[in-house]
C-alpha cells in the first residue's frame, strides 16, 4: 500500500502547470514533468492508455491519459465515423510506441485519467490532431 502510494505521489507531483496548449513547443517545457510511455491501448482520439516509466526501474501500468486542451468526436452515438477516424488516425500513429508525454495537472480527472500532452519525437500529437482536423480545441 505504501509503495502504491508513493508511486501515485511520484506521477502526480511530476506535473506542470495547467496552461495553453500552445505553449509547449518542446518536450523540453514540461521541464521535469516529462516521462517516456509506452502507448499500450487508443480508446478515442483523446483518451489511451500508457505504461508510464517514473524512472529508477519503476513503472506505472495502464495508466488512462486524457489528452489535454482537445476534444475529438465519440466513437459512440451519433458521432462514431468522425470519432473512429480520429481514433483510427491516432492508433495508426502511435499504438505501441515510446513517446514523451508531459502531465498536466496533478490529479486525476473525473474518469481517473491524467491530463497530458504527447510528443513523438519534437512533434506535439496533440497540436497535430487539432492540425489534421481531427479535434477542436478543448478548455
Amino acid at each position: 500500500m505504501i509503495r502504491q502510494t508513493l508511486l501515485a505521489f511520484a506521477l502526480m507531483a511530476g506535473t506542470a502547470q495547467a496552461q495553453e496548449l500552445s505553449s509547449f513547443r518542446t518536450p523540453e517545457d514540461c521541464g521535469l514533468y516529462r516521462y517516456k510511455a509506452i502507448i499500450k491501448r487508443v480508446y478515442d482520439g483523446d483518451t489511451v492508455w500508457a505504461d508510464i516509466d517514473l524512472g529508477f526501474h519503476t513503472w506505472r501500468h495502464d495508466e488512462s491519459l486524457r489528452l489535454y486542451g482537445i476534444d475529438t468526436p465519440e466513437v459512440r452515438g451519433e458521432e462514431r465515423p468522425e470519432g473512429l477516424k480520429a481514433r483510427d488516425a491516432l492508433r495508426k500513429r502511435i499504438d505501441g510506441k515510446e513517446l514523451i508525454i508531459c502531465t498536466i495537472k496533478d490529479e486525476q480527472g473525473k474518469f481517473g485519467r491524467f491530463l497530458a500532452i504527447l510528443w513523438d519525437g519534437e512533434e506535439n500529437l496533440n497540436e497535430w490532431l487539432l492540425k489534421e482536423g481531427y479535434a477542436e480545441p478543448y478548455d
